[in-house]
């Protein structure tokens, strides 16, 4: 039997459903993943039951798709750099962005079978405290947890609220084309989760600008999932309820100083598996066939600096 949790009624038949599970075939299908894992010269990677198990679910077990994700996953692990040093929640600049909450998955859900929303809120620290790494960092940091830890959002997808309250061009200019790329390709293509939409509230000017240049990256697919709202947030409440909100939204998902203190335990808990990243990646001289460098990855041919996000 496969060393993984078991998952609720309504998300095991949305696995078997949309995502092609089956059960009795899991043990079968980690196994042949682990398999090919310890067959690749360059890889190095976690290959616990519950981590493996993200990526098929991620993939809709289409064993080849699971392979080329974990092995992008781990090679854009090696070439960022910029993100993957320093993974310590207990470093200082780490640990006062956790203490901030500017990202935060929220408890509840639609229904039991719906996707994991998760806030996020640049406009609560100064754009002159962090670099956009730095922030980057964590969110990616907390997605990290949310893989081996939280089964709805692998199961179900994820759907983000992005709150602009505060946010100034500062923050905005904090993003580069060359940076959106190398985020869109983390998010979008190495991660093993579905995007169910992301929702912009409480947009303020210059928005559009970095809007735009994220759009141009993502998948047809995950452009027709995102939603602006401005200021009206009943047009938000057609899509996710009030109710699921943190109370300063109006909700009853708890308030947000405590949901921040929940998640900056959950990051101390798991700080040895931060640690624990610095043995992983990928070694491209041994690689077969060609090495992943970070341009043939990211696609950084310098013609970013000339993209037009009008």
């Amino acid at each position: 039997m496969p060393n993984i949790r078991s998952i609720s009624e309504p998300l095991a038949q949305k696995a078997i459903k949309e995502l092609n599970e089956v059960p009795e075939r899991i043990d079968e299908d980690i196994t042949a993943l682990r398999t090919w894992i310890m067959k690749q010269p360059h890889l190095r990677t976690r290959m616990d039951d519950q981590f493996l198990v993200a990526f098929l679910r991620g993939c809709k077990y289409s064993l080849e798709k699971a392979k080329q994700k974990i092995d992008l996953f781990y090679s854009i692990r090696s070439n960022f750099k910029e993100i993957m040093s320093n993974y310590d929640p207990m470093i200082e600049k780490n640990l006062q962005i956790i203490k901030k909450g500017i990202a935060l998955p929220l408890p509840n859900t639609i229904a039991p079978d719906s996707p994991r929303l998760f806030l996020f809120r640049p406009g609560v620290y100064e754009a002159h405290e962090f670099d956009i790494i730095d922030i980057m960092r964590i969110s990616i940091m907390i997605n990290d947890i949310i893989m081996v830890d939280d089964d709805q959002m692998i199961v179900a997808g994820q759907m983000g609220i992005i709150d602009l309250s505060n946010a100034t061009m500062a923050h905005f200019l904090q993003y580069t084309p060359t940076l959106a790329k190398k985020m869109t390709v983390m998010s979008q293509d190495a991660m093993p989760f579905r995007l169910k939409g992301v929702h912009y509230i409480n947009t303020p000017a210059g928005f559009e600008m970095v809007y735009n240049m994220f759009k141009n990256f993502l998948n047809e697919k995950n452009r027709s999932r995102l939603h602006v709202h401005g200021s009206n947030l009943e047009a938000l409440y057609q899509h996710i309820p009030q109710k699921l909100l943190p109370k300063e939204y109006g909700g009853e998902a708890g308030n947000l100083k405590d949901l921040t203190v929940q998640w900056e335990k959950k990051f101390m808990e798991y700080r040895d598996f931060f640690l624990d990243e610095a043995k992983y990646g990928t070694d491209e001289k041994k690689r077969p066939g060609r090495p992943k460098t970070e341009e043939a990855i990211f696609g950084l041919d310098g013609t970013f600096r000339k993209l037009n996000v009008d």
